[in-house]
Order: C-alpha cells, then structure tokens, then sequence
C-alpha cells in the first residue's frame, strides 16, 4: 500500500526521499541479470507512455501503442464518429512521439535533449539524483522548456549517476497533473513520490511477466529432451512481438516447423496470434494477449453481400476474464542463451522507423 506524501518538514522530504529510492533499488536490483529485463523495458515505455500521455491530455491504450509499434492497422468501433476516431488517431500519434524521445530521438530532438541534460548539470548541480532531477525539471518547464526533452534527460540521468543499471523510463509522470501544487517544496514531495509508486508498479509487472513466463516454461517441460519448445518460450519471452520466420532464424529450424510449433502454443493457450492473418503472422506471449483485441482482422469481403458499409454490430459480449496464474515461489532462475537479442532490439526499431513515416505521411 502506497503513503499519501507529507509536505510539510525536513523529516518528510527525508522519507519520500528513502520511499523513492527503496522503490527504485529493489526494481534494479531484481533486474540484475533477469533473462526478461530487455522484455520488461519495452513494457515499461509502454506504461511510461501511458503515463506521460494521461497528463499531457492524450489518454491511451498502450496495446494500441504496441500494436502501432508493429505497423499493424487498429481496430476502429464503427459506431465511433469521424471526430472521435480523428481523436484517437491523435492521442495514438502524441504516444508514439514519446515513445520516439524515450527510445530513439531524431537529430532536432536530440538537441533539445542535450540542452536540457545542460540544465539538469546547473539547476541540480550538488545535489542528489532524486532531488536534481526535480529541481532540474521544474526549471526547464519554467524556462518555457518542453516535456519530452527533460523526461529523456532525466532517464539519462539514473544511468549516468548509476541510480539505476537499465535505463528504465522513470519520469514521475503523475507529479505533472494540472491540478498539482507547483511551489518547489510541495512539488519536489509530489515528484520524488511519483517515482517511488513508477518503481513499486513496475516491480510488480515485472513480477507477472515472470509468473507468465514460468507457466510457459511449465507447460513445455513435457516435451522430448531434444524440444526446441523451451527455447522458443525464451525466445518470445524476451523479445514483445516475433515473426515465424524471426523465430526460425533465430532457432536454425525451418519455418513451417516453427509455424507448427506456435500453433501448439496457441492451442495450449502459451502464445497468441496478435494480427489475425492467414500470412505474415506474428505471435507473442499470451501475456501481450489485449494486443490481439485492438488490432483489426483483414477486410475480406463477405460471401453474398453487395456493395455498401456493413451493418453496425451493437450486441454487448460478456468480456474476456482469463482464469489467474497460478502462485510461484522463489523462482530459481537459470541462465539461458540471449546472445540473438541484438537482431530482436534492431528489428523493433526498424519497425518503429517505419510506422514513423506512415503516421508522417498520413498526417501530411
């Protein structure tokens, strides 16, 4: 259960500042080595998007950021009017820029950001990470400064002074509401207890990833010692969303045998199909699942039907509720070969790369 921040002595600001750092230690630490760690910094920018969009105004699925990240057409309500889906194409368009700035800024952004680490060296000069970054980020956006070039600074900060080993997204994204004080001491409470409740929420989501995981592992435990299943579950694990031909090429088998291997995962609920085509699929953990639901299937034209819009389905379905994982002990863990990782992290920004330039090329 989280503290509500106390603004009002010494004592106080000395306890938000242990709350956030206990938070933040205890995340990276239970990253050191974790076979998941590269997985889990993709899901939180995702949560860090989200975050930041909420306050910007722009609120957002982050699965329909993901699915935007794999270039993939979004499902569209059709009862949604013209306004509305203009709406959500925006707010999909606003994420996906902060997904740009926290990932790989272009050369303006990258000046903005060197210009802001500029002011975070002066405004936080003799203090620590936590309180730096505060003072830092309440002067840039006093100067007139953006947001995104200080968020980005700000993660190059934990790395730099060692607060944390990854660059992990931490942004206190919740200090920044409209209707928060903006007076340096009550702030500065709002900010350090921001990262604490990022660090504390990620931690748990990192947990989950790694129950999801062990279940996998599990369920493939059964199969011949000579199974390529188990590498195929690290393999999904670590990298959000994979081709059968990624996959294929990563295991040294053949696509059709590794095409056959994921719908044994499908069918055993492990995976999960996110594009809904017959070709070019692409699959993921049933942990990425809610991407499936905001991705649209292929238009294929329906047997009998004549020319015109389709009929607009307002029947209520029960959602979806899966059934809990099951509880995990201590996990031992074990160390597994992800020596291919580069060739996952580089086909994700060549995916993001191109989506760039169709949002570009639809907004113009």
């Amino acid at each position: 259960m989280f503290r509500t921040p106390n603004r009002t002595s010494t004592a106080a600001l000395a306890a938000d500042i242990a709350y956030a750092s206990a938070a933040i230690a205890r995340l990276d630490q239970a990253l050191v080595n974790h076979p998941l760690r590269h997985a889990f910094l993709y899901r939180a920018r995702l949560d860090a998007v989200r975050r930041q969009a909420a306050v910007d105004g722009c609120l957002i699925d982050p699965w329909h950021l993901a699915a935007m990240i794999e270039g993939l057409r979004l499902r569209m309500d059709l009862a949604l009017s013209i306004a509305e889906r203009g709406r959500i194409f925006e707010a999909g368009r606003h994420a996906f820029s902060l997904y740009k700035w926290l990932t790989a800024p272009d050369f303006d952004a990258e000046g903005e950001v060197k210009a802001a680490e500029k002011t975070l060296a002066e405004a936080g000069k003799g203090l620590p990470p936590l309180l730096a970054a505060a003072r830092a980020m309440q002067t840039w956006l006093d100067a007139g400064g953006t947001r995104p070039p200080i968020r980005t600074a700000i993660v190059r900060l934990w790395t730099r002074e060692k607060v944390t080993r990854l660059p992990l997204p931490l942004t206190g994204a919740a200090a920044l509401k409209p209707q928060e004080q903006w007076e340096e001491e009550p702030w500065t409470h709002l900010f350090l207890h921001a990262l604490g409740d990022e660090a504390a929420d990620w931690l748990q989501l990192l947990t989950d990833m790694e129950r999801a995981w062990l279940r996998a592992r599990a369920l493939v435990s059964a199969r011949r010692s000579n199974s390529r299943a188990a590498m195929a579950v690290d393999m999904l694990a670590a990298a959000p969303i994979a081709s059968a031909s990624t996959l294929a090429a990563g295991l040294d088998m053949a696509v059709q045998n590794v095409s056959a291997l994921l719908q044994d995962f499908c069918r055993a609920e492990i995976a999960v199909e996110v594009t809904h085509r017959s070709k070019r699929r692409l699959y993921s953990l049933s942990t990425l699942a809610p991407v499936r639901d905001r991705v649209a299937p292929p238009r294929r034209p329906e047997p009998g039907r004549g020319r015109g819009r389709p009929p607009i389905d307002r029947e209520d379905e029960a959602p979806f509720v899966p059934a809990p994982l099951p509880p995990v002990s201590l996990v031992e863990r074990r160390a597994f070969d992800y020596s291919d990782l580069d060739h996952w992290m580089e086909h994700l920004d060549q995916a993001i790369v191109k989506m760039k330039r169709s949002l570009d090329t639809l907004a113009r």
